[in-house]
């Protein structure tokens, strides 16, 4: 699929179809993400993939609020995205090089969700990209080392609805010219 017709199709998705993936894209999606830029290619996204039926439920029910665990009821799987804190935008001694700190992690977390996003949308399958979670039980149930900082779920599936485009702001009203 062409990158602009990836860019322009993809969509926060909120009802799955009850069907499988298979791992090998998973793990293509996931390359995908590893693709990203990172802080002195520093690759510090961590990516905790929740494909079994009975964990995917746990989460679910135990980690998620209501509201997201409706979103993704049927989606057969997770991926709750995380980096390694205190390495992008610091140096050796972990002393941030900036005055944005951990804030590159997030950025780089980002990147890496997006490209996650677009590779999933190429691919065929529907995301929902989830800020709204237990971090603490997240932690429990996956075993995440606390120098991990928890950024979102990921709701991956076959989308069984086809949301409109969301209106964009006009480029005037975002875009600045010096």
């Amino acid at each position: 699929m062409e990158l602009q017709k990836v860019l322009s199709e993809r969509r926060s998705i909120r009802r799955y179809k009850n069907s499988s993936i298979p791992q090998n894209d998973i793990e293509t999606i996931i390359q995908a993400a590893q693709e990203a830029p990172s802080w002195k290619n520093s690759q510090t996204a961590r990516y905790h993939v929740v494909q079994t039926e009975k964990m995917v439920k746990k989460i679910k029910k135990e980690a998620l609020p209501e509201f997201n665990a409706k979103n993704v009821a049927d989606a057969p799987v997770l991926i709750v995205m995380s980096f390694v804190g205190s390495r992008s935008g610091f140096d050796k001694d972990k002393n941030p090089v900036n005055e944005v700190g951990e804030g590159w992690g997030f950025y780089d977390c980002g990147l890496a969700t997006e490209n996650l996003l677009l590779k999933a949308t190429e691919l065929g399958y529907g995301t929902l990209v989830m800020g709204i979670r237990d971090e603490v039980k997240l932690r429990e149930l996956l075993n995440i080392p606390q120098d991990e900082i928890i950024v979102a779920v990921i709701g991956l599936g076959i989308q069984d609805i086809a949301p409109s485009k969301p209106e964009r702001k006009p480029l005037l009203d975002v875009l600045k010219w010096y």
